[in-house]
């Protein structure tokens, strides 16, 4: 089956507009933790799209290396947002200023 790239792109920017739309109106850390899995999917999206567009490997592996990023991004997020839990009852992250320097 031949998937044009214009259908890669247009799922790909669907799901960048929905990470960025939940990035901007959002105030749940995991809801902003979310919109930017979203955004980085977007991204990987695209990169299969060309990958296959040319049957070059090279693509696949970088999306690959993207994912893994974004474990780790989930993991600190989540650990960071499950601190702030524990010491205050509410997450806005509006309100947040503990963290700045």
């Amino acid at each position: 089956m031949n998937v044009p790239i214009g259908a890669y792109l247009a799922v790909s920017l669907g799901l960048l507009v929905l990470g960025l739309i939940g990035v901007m109106r959002r105030r749940n850390p995991l809801l902003l933790l979310l919109s930017v899995e979203l955004m980085l999917n977007a991204g990987n999206v695209a990169l299969i799209g060309f990958s296959r567009q040319w049957d070059d490997p090279a693509g696949q592996v970088f999306a690959l290396v993207v994912m893994v990023v974004a474990a780790a991004e989930v993991v600190i997020g989540l650990g960071l947002t499950v601190s702030i839990f524990r010491t205050r009852t509410n997450l806005d992250v509006d309100e947040l200023s503990s963290m700045r320097g």
